[in-house]
């Protein structure tokens, strides 16, 4: 018997038609395979191996704290964005949340620093990811074998994506175990059994400020939380193909957050506490420290077995983030918005966007070959790929507070009620803090190095901007932008007419 005074939600095929689309892909994933996509994307495994030298250097042991004042921030990124995709659960997250809350043209800046981010990102993961895999089949970890190593796992990971929805959710649960086996079950091994410190080291500074103020040391660490917490947008980049997404995505996301946040904290934590010789890391005497912490604790084997959980971890990462880059690349062609629009918006007989997937690992695998011949070129190529996504997230927080001030209120069933207009207002000033931290230009000498983050982002800018006033995107698109208020309105309205005839029945 149905009650009258719980609202009613929409279906999801009409949910979909009330936002002007047709169902067009099979909704086979799961609240938990749908978060499972968002952590490895996250990948806390990734985030913490490749910042922790880094981060104790700059900042010493109290540079964890990051982890949770940046997961904090990013947490109520994520509320704002679960209203926002509740009431738009719609393919490519960013590109048609920007272009709903504010317009075509907006929106067209936010996809394509969101795009390239995402490729470079690609790139990324996959290069780090070839060394653990070198190491793991004891193979010489030179240029030409990382290079192979790479594109094998572009390759292998775009083969899972082809294969359609259930594989993808499939391997991404299993990346799931092994993120959850590497993070949180060697952490918690490493601070019961392998404790060499004590806990208090997380308070000690270790000289790290040397003269100077830690609070600069210390503000200098901060992409060791920064570079950690984005990924659980993924969960809202495939949402024509979740269940019920309107209630379930919001749920991942956060989900994403915080059991990201705690495995963060239980790896980043147990390395520190493992280490056998802490001082010679802060001092930089050793920039790859993790494999000798964990040949000391865990033995030759044991090692070898985290290589393995370190590999899939990998995989699964490269794996969501090309879903992710896919999922958004259609939608920005099923809107007519970019070169190629018909090609990119084929789908295919098993209802995965195939030649959009193509291209989010062609690119890669082309900025790959670039590394390989130019080995320096990693570091500038990925430099600006957190902060292009920082950008990208604060422009829906910010479209999402403009729509606000002009009285929308949003009408999916994931709602903050009276309390969405100050968190938004707070997660965007946390955003901006973020960005100006990201964006601080670096103290080496020279200019490239020290600027290369604004110097990459200046460039993504510069030539979307170019192709947005010459070739004008925008003016071939005519799918709906700018309508939160009355899609809201539309919402109420068929969802109160449900109740109106349901109430007889009662």
């Amino acid at each position: 018997m149905t009650d009258p005074a719980k609202p009613a939600e929409l279906g999801d095929g009409e949910h979909l038609q009330v936002l002007g689309y047709e169902d067009s892909f099979h909704r086979s994933m799961s609240l938990w395979a749908n978060f499972a996509l968002g952590f490895t994307y996250l990948s806390p495994l990734v985030g913490v191996y490749s910042l922790f030298a880094l981060a104790l250097t700059v900042g010493g042991p109290p540079s964890i704290w990051w982890i949770v004042i940046v997961g904090a921030g990013q947490l109520l990124v994520s509320l704002v964005f679960g209203e926002v995709v509740s009431q738009y659960p719609i393919h490519g997250g960013i590109y048609p949340w920007a272009r709903r809350l504010w317009g075509k043209r907006y929106a067209w800046m936010a996809a394509w620093v969101y795009i390239w981010a995402m490729i470079v990102t690609i790139t990324a993961v996959s290069e780090y990811g070839s060394g653990f895999a070198a190491s793991l089949f004891g193979i010489p970890a030179d240029a030409t074998t990382g290079l192979l190593l790479t594109l094998g796992l572009l390759v292998i990971a775009l083969a899972i994506n082809f294969s359609g929805t259930k594989w993808l959710a499939r391997v991404a649960r299993i990346g799931l175990a092994a993120e959850l086996i590497g993070v949180i079950g060697l952490g918690l091994y490493l601070l019961i059994f392998q404790r060499k410190q004590e806990f208090s080291i997380f308070f000690d500074t270790m000289g790290v400020e040397g003269d100077g103020s830690y609070l600069t040391a210390f503000m200098g660490a901060a992409l060791a939380g920064l570079f950690l917490f984005y990924g659980f947008e993924a969960c809202g980049d495939v949402a024509e193909e979740v269940e019920n997404p309107a209630r379930r995505i919001p749920k991942a996301m956060m989900l994403t957050i915080l059991v990201g946040g705690v495995s963060a904290l239980f790896s980043f934590g147990g390395y520190v506490l493992a280490a056998p010789d802490l001082q010679a890391i802060v001092a930089g005497e050793d920039a790859d420290p993790i494999p000798a912490i964990l040949e000391s604790t865990l033995g030759p084997v044991g090692a070898k077995l985290f290589l393995i959980v370190a590999v899939t971890a990998f995989l699964s990462c490269v794996l969501s983030l090309q879903a992710a880059a896919s999922r958004l690349l259609y939608s920005f062609a099923r809107d007519g918005m970019i070169p190629g629009s018909r090609w990119l918006s084929k789908v295919s007989a098993a209802k995965v966007p195939v030649n959009a997937l193509i291209v989010a690992c062609t690119i890669p695998a082309i900025i790959a070959v670039l590394v390989w011949i130019n080995a320096g070129l990693l570091v500038p190529v990925t430099a600006f790929a957190v902060l292009g996504i920082y950008v990208a997230f604060q422009m829906v927080v910010l479209a999402s507070l403009r729509q606000r001030l002009r009285g929308w209120k949003p009408a999916g069933p994931f709602t903050l009620g009276r309390w969405g207009l100050v968190i938004n207002i707070v997660a965007l000033a946390y955003g901006v803090f973020a960005m100006v931290l990201l964006a601080m230009p670096g103290a080496s000498g020279d200019p490239l190095t020290d600027w290369v983050v604004l110097i990459g982002l200046a460039v993504v800018l510069g030539t979307g901007l170019l192709y947005l006033l010459i070739a004008r995107p925008d003016r071939k698109s005519t799918a709906p932008e700018g309508d939160a208020v009355a899609v809201a309105d539309e919402i109420r309205v068929r969802t109160g007419a449900v109740r109106a005839v349901q109430a007889p029945r009662t």
